[in-house]
C-alpha cells in the first residue's frame, strides 16, 4: 500500500481566501456558522427596532424582486466582525472616541 502525506497551508491562510463578502441569515434553529450567533440576534443586530434604539450597529442589505414584501437579508461579514471586536476590546472604541 502506498502511503503519501500532503502539507495543507494554515487554517486561518485558508479562511482568509475564502472569507464572505455577505453572509445569510441562518435557517431558524440554527446558528451562524462564523460566529455562533442565532438567527433572532443577527436580525437584532441588523434590523431597526427597540433593541438597538432603531440605529442597527451591523449593515446589512435586503435583496427582493420587485413588488415583493418578503426578500433575503444579507449581513456585511465585515460590518458583523468589527461590531464583535468592538465589544472584545471596549479600550480601542473608547480611544477612537477621545
Amino acid at each position: 500500500m502506498l502511503h503519501t502525506t500532503t502539507t495543507l497551508p494554515p487554517a486561518s491562510a485558508a479562511f482568509e481566501s475564502t472569507k464572505p463578502e455577505w453572509l445569510r441569515l441562518p435557517a431558524p434553529g440554527t446558528r451562524c456558522r462564523f460566529t455562533g450567533l442565532s438567527r433572532g440576534t443577527l436580525n437584532e443586530l441588523t434590523i431597526p427596532c427597540p433593541a438597538n434604539d432603531h440605529k442597527p450597529p451591523v449593515r446589512s442589505v435586503v435583496i427582493r424582486k420587485r413588488g415583493a414584501v418578503r426578500g433575503i437579508r444579507l449581513v456585511s461579514y465585515d460590518s458583523l466582525m468589527g461590531y464583535l471586536d468592538a465589544l472584545a476590546h471596549p479600550e480601542a472604541k473608547s480611544s477612537l472616541a477621545s
